[in-house]
């Protein structure tokens, strides 16, 4: 297994274990401020475990085809398990930040009821509404901003495809230079072979011819 895999690997499973308890602590007992700043931190430690996701996704699809297919299905397994820990996260939230607020403005508007009038109510109504509407913007911005980082992983997994495509067609011509340089070191050894049986033949024809003449020199000689 890849060693920066397997470094992102165990910083994630410590950081799961770390929030899985910090989720079991918060339960009814906290309330408030307390509350408020355990779910943050909650959030901030699944932010870190989205990056690690996202580096540990990285470093397997970089990696051997056989082993990337390991990689990726223990990857799978990580993300549903932090899936889970964002939905607790989300079940502690709804009843948190917009509840709060929204009690905070009755008990002040319960501390003088008599003196409470339809334009304070009203009041409190869009106080309401405008928590919510912020609560969904960030909700919005969140979502905005991890879909940017997921089409970001996905360029970069491109990146490498090409790259690893441009390698393999590099190592071709390699291949096909090496080819032509051997083809031109038999055609080299062909030609010297063809020349030198030519001077031999020559040579050949020569002694023929030479022998031939004095055979006829003697003959004629002695007629």
């Amino acid at each position: 297994m890849s060693e920066v895999f397997r470094g992102y690997e165990r910083q994630y499973c410590e950081l799961s274990a770390n929030l899985s308890r910090k989720c079991n602590s918060t339960g009814p007992l906290l309330d408030g401020e307390d509350k408020k700043q355990k779910i943050s931190e909650i959030k901030a430690g699944l932010d870190d475990a989205d990056v690690l996701i996202r580096k540990m996704d990285l470093e397997a699809r970089s990696l051997q085809p056989s082993l990337k297919a390991v990689l990726l299905a223990k990857l799978r397994e990580y993300k549903s398990d932090l899936n889970k820990l964002k939905r607790e996260v989300k079940k502690f939230e709804s009843a948190n930040p917009n509840r709060a607020a929204h009690e905070e403005l009755l008990e002040s508007g319960m501390a003088d009821a008599h003196k409470t009038s339809s334009d304070q109510r009203e009041r409190l109504a869009m106080s309401t509404e405008r928590l919510d509407q912020s609560s969904e913007r960030i909700r919005e911005s969140r979502r905005t901003v991890l879909e940017t980082e997921e089409l970001g992983v996905s360029i970069l997994h491109d990146l490498h495809q090409q790259r690893e495509t441009l390698l393999h067609s590099h190592n071709k011509l390699h291949g096909v230079d090496e080819a032509i340089d051997k083809s031109k070191k038999i055609l080299t050894a062909m030609s010297r072979r063809i020349n030198r049986n030519k001077w031999i033949i020559g040579i050949i024809i020569a002694a023929l011819v030479i022998a031939i003449s004095i055979i006829l020199y003697f003959k004629l000689s002695h007629h």
